[in-house]
């Protein structure tokens, strides 16, 4: 069985980051090992959360780790928080990457245009210098505009795309991935540049008129667990973009309207 190493925060109600990866990566077969960075009370979309950094626990817990000599077939971040968790993530890339190990980066930290609230200009560079070590990313547009500089646009064509894709793809990383491209109206999905080949790929699905926390984890983790079972990067991102979609769909139906996350749960079965 392979194993993943995924690092990202723990947010105790909400529906995100490990609380999503460690269920979806799990069910599709894969051991899911977690390295929680914080702990949360809620998501962020909450007001007056808790929150409790775990950065001092990150090297003990590698240690530990190291000495009973534990291999990972991919190492997935997510949502990290800190510049000092980045430069801890780039220590832990050295000591546990072999040249089987898949490293992805989903550099959470922007959406809509802007960076969110804890975050400025100096984490978004120190994202990119991480993203430069990783053999795939999934920046959305926001988070790879602030990575690149290049200008933040709603409107675009694919030479845009195109562009912000070799922008990324000099930052270091094997395959850049943009996520949330349309390229043509009512259409929404992923554009991807292979820098090996030189070859560019897209895949749009139907936009759906809704928005809820976590899909962008939920995405990211299906994507994982599809590529540890042996599917091509490729199949792996439609299967997440349809998952995903379709889950938005079902959480749209909920009479109970849950505001806060995806039902990531009502889908799961699919999944599997």
């Amino acid at each position: 069985m392979k194993r993943v190493l995924t690092i990202q925060d723990i947010s105790c109600l909400g529906k995100c980051s490990i609380t999503i990866a460690l269920p979806v990566i799990s069910a599709m077969g894969t051991e899911t090992v977690i390295l929680p960075t914080a702990v949360l009370s809620t998501h962020t979309m909450f007001k007056n959360f808790t929150v409790k950094d775990l950065s001092d626990q990150i090297a003990p817990i590698c240690d530990h780790w190291a000495s009973e000599g534990v291999k990972f077939d991919a190492i997935y971040t997510g949502y990290l928080g800190t510049a000092e968790m980045i430069d801890q993530m780039k220590q832990l890339f050295a000591r546990f990457k072999t040249d089987d190990t898949l490293i992805f980066i989903d550099p959470v930290m922007a959406d809509n245009g802007k960076l969110y609230p804890a975050f400025d200009m100096a984490y978004a560079k120190k994202n990119a210098e991480l993203c430069g070590m990783a053999d795939i990313i999934v920046p959305n547009i926001t988070e790879a505009s602030f990575m690149t500089g290049m200008e933040y646009r709603e409107e675009y064509d694919e030479a845009y795309i195109k562009e912000m894709l070799g922008k990324l793809a000099a930052l270091g990383a094997r395959t850049v991935v943009l996520t949330g491209v349309s390229l043509s109206p009512g259409k929404t999905g992923v554009m991807g540049y292979d820098t090996v080949t030189g070859q560019y790929f897209s895949y749009q699905n139907d936009r759906i008129n809704a928005s809820y926390h976590g899909t962008g984890d939920l995405f990211a983790s299906v994507c994982v667990g599809g590529i540890m079972k042996g599917l091509s990067l490729e199949e792996a991102l439609k299967k997440a973009c349809d998952h995903t979609a379709h889950t938005i769909a079902v959480t749209l139906e909920n009479p109970g309207k849950p505001w806060y996350g995806v039902d990531f749960e009502a889908t799961m079965k699919e999944l599997v």
